[in-house]
């Protein structure tokens, strides 16, 4: 095996096209080509969690959490992420992050979240728009068949659970090649008119320049004609949160104490309880005090996230419960997720997942 072909599968099903403007996922040390026998899946990357990859002799490390956040000028071992950075390249230990984007992916990070607590129907709570892209190209009539599987097979025209999108119209083509031309159809320095067909359909932004080289290599003309337009639709299934429901009504008190036992949760930080029994349930792993408002309209009855601030407690206004279980403990079977996930697609591969418990935070509870 090669790194590639770890990251490649998991950037195909989070793809980092999908992770927040301030997020650095991907590949962070190490490259591509670099051969493996064995992966390290953890939370965060620390320096004990480096040390437990060389012992275990895994040269690549897979994070939740990318240990490269915000930019660095040098690498001089004043701070644990240059200390990490310096042990991993000398080490030749390539590590990879998949974060944002593998929160923002149904059967993700809160989707692992919902099955934990036992939630069906889940759906994005706040769905992503400005990630699709709508192609339009004009293909003559004999060769609408090959440049069409061309684009969808690069990966345009999914819409939801349907694939091979597109809308098509006839209509007339007109040009006039020059004398340096090389025309496909007509003569140099007459004008020519055509019948082809005006294609659409819908690319993912993340797989826009794959699909236009597709389009391009299929395509008869030697000059292709197309239009990319941005769309401000949201795309199904990508976004920030879940919300979901449990199988029946549960009190408030009770639901609480639950995520106490599911999550390993020391405190559980929350509003006034509002006296009505909780369905509905919204989650977002991590800090994710921004989707209040989502599952407010959403109509859940509890929001459960991590690392609201004092006064985000307030603009529950009574009319939602928040429970703040803290941010490890929220994403902790993360880790879990990864190894199903890579189990799926590589069950000969050495999977291993770290022993070390990253958790930076610690409770002193009152006796």
């Amino acid at each position: 095996m090669i790194v590639g072909d770890i990251t490649g599968y998991l950037e195909s099903l989070a793809p980092a096209g999908y992770q927040e403007s301030y997020d650095n996922a991907g590949l962070i040390t190490g490259r591509h080509d670099l051969a493996i026998d064995s992966a390290l899946i953890t939370l965060d990357v620390t320096e004990e969690v480096i040390d437990e990859a060389i012992s275990k002799g895994c040269r690549l490390i897979i994070s939740h959490h990318p240990v490269l956040f915000r930019p660095i000028k040098r690498l001089t071992g004043n701070s644990y992420v240059e200390r990490c950075l310096i042990k991993a390249i000398k080490n030749d230990i390539a590590i990879f992050a998949s974060h944002t984007n593998l929160d923002n992916i149904l059967g993700g990070v809160n989707s692992k979240i919902g099955e934990k607590i036992g939630l069906k129907n889940l759906k994005v709570l706040s769905p992503s728009g400005d990630l699709l892209v709508k192609l339009v190209t004009f293909i003559p009539l004999n060769h609408l068949e090959k440049v069409q599987d061309a684009i969808f097979t690069a990966g345009a025209g999914h819409i939801g659970k349907y694939d091979r999108c597109s809308y098509q119209v006839s209509g007339n083509g007109t040009f006039r090649a020059d004398a340096e031309a090389n025309p496909y159809v007509g003569e140099k320095g007459e004008f020519h008119v055509e019948k082809e067909v005006r294609f659409e359909t819908i690319i993912p932004v993340h797989l826009k320049d794959r699909v236009v080289k597709a389009m391009i290599e299929a395509h008869p003309y030697e000059e292709v004609a197309y239009d990319l337009y941005p769309l401000q639709n949201s795309m199904p299934g990508v976004g920030s949160g879940m919300v979901g429901e449990l199988d029946e009504p549960q009190e408030e008190s009770s639901f609480l104490s639950r995520l106490m036992e599911i999550f390993d949760c020391k405190v559980i930080r929350h509003t006034h309880l509002t006296g009505k029994p909780i369905l509905r349930v919204a989650v977002c792993g991590g800090a994710g005090s921004f989707l209040l408002p989502n599952a407010i309209a959403a109509g859940a009855d509890v929001f459960i996230t991590a690392d609201l601030k004092y006064h985000d407690f307030f603009d529950s206004e009574n009319r939602i419960v928040i429970a703040d279980i803290g941010h490890y403990e929220s994403e902790q079977f993360t880790k879990d997720l990864f190894y199903e996930l890579l189990m799926k697609k590589f069950p000969k591969f050495a999977i291993r997942l770290s022993g070390i418990k990253t958790n930076p935070i610690s409770y002193l509870i009152k006796g």
